[in-house]
């Protein structure tokens, strides 16, 4: 198949080359760069959160990084546990889910206890993990530590490839690439030639601005997991 891959680098990369070597044709073009914030946090904190392997990444650049690596690390999935263990994390656990199944592994090791628990968050996310867990019985800090800046355009071999239909599909693994395609899209008069692709999604909430817009071809995977997705094509 020819394939359109929109997520930030290095992550674009990656997984180009893992459909590359399942006989795939991949355009990558990320459409967000990941921005580190300087963020401030208070502590102390029995141990670190985070549902996206950018949280590991920004934190790496952070001078106060040192501090937060030995402490215990609850990671949402694969990708960002083995993105926080590359980035010093010592101690690591997947939840090897989605959100619900991190703040159920969170709650059954803190609920109760009087420690606070830091989440290194997007400025944009899905969800309220804090405020989950608070309902539980589990206080957590919530520091925004990086950004998704998205593009100012789609690039122009991606505007080619959709006017001269030579892609099949699209893997989506964000709803803010998802929306950021669609709007770019619109604006390079493309969007007829989008909506007619083969559309994979990570989640049901990462689908939904492709059903808004009007796609007809749209797969869901069955758990919100890489491996999962690329188990669709």
């Amino acid at each position: 198949m020819r394939l359109l891959v929109t997520r930030p680098e290095p992550d674009a990369t990656r997984t180009a080359q893992a459909l590359r070597a399942q006989g795939h044709e991949v355009l990558a073009a990320p459409l967000l760069s990941m921005q580190a914030i300087e963020a401030a946090f208070t502590g102390p904190y029995a141990a670190v959160l985070m549902t996206s392997a950018n949280a590991a990444r920004a934190l790496s650049a952070h001078p106060r990084a040192q501090e937060f690596l030995r402490l215990p690390t609850f990671a949402v999935g694969t990708r960002s546990a083995d993105a926080a263990g590359g980035a010093g994390f010592t101690d690591v656990v997947s939840a090897d889910g989605a959100l619900a199944d991190l703040a159920s592994l969170v709650a059954s090791r803190f609920a109760g206890k009087p420690q606070r628990l830091l989440y290194l968050a997007g400025e944009d996310r899905a969800g309220d993990l804090a405020g989950e867990l608070a309902a539980r019985g589990v206080a957590v800090d919530t520091v925004v530590i990086y950004r998704a800046v998205a593009a100012e355009r789609i690039p122009a071999d991606l505007t080619r490839a959709l006017s001269n239909a030579q892609l099949d599909g699209a893997l989506h693994y964000s709803r803010r690439s998802v929306t950021t395609l669609i709007e770019l899209s619109r604006a390079a008069g493309v969007l007829n030639a989008l909506l007619n692709l083969a559309h994979y999604c990570l989640s049901d909430d990462v689908a939904a601005p492709l059903r808004v817009a009007g796609a007809g071809r749209i797969s869901i995977a069955s758990r919100p997991e890489e491996v999962a997705l690329l188990g669709l094509l």
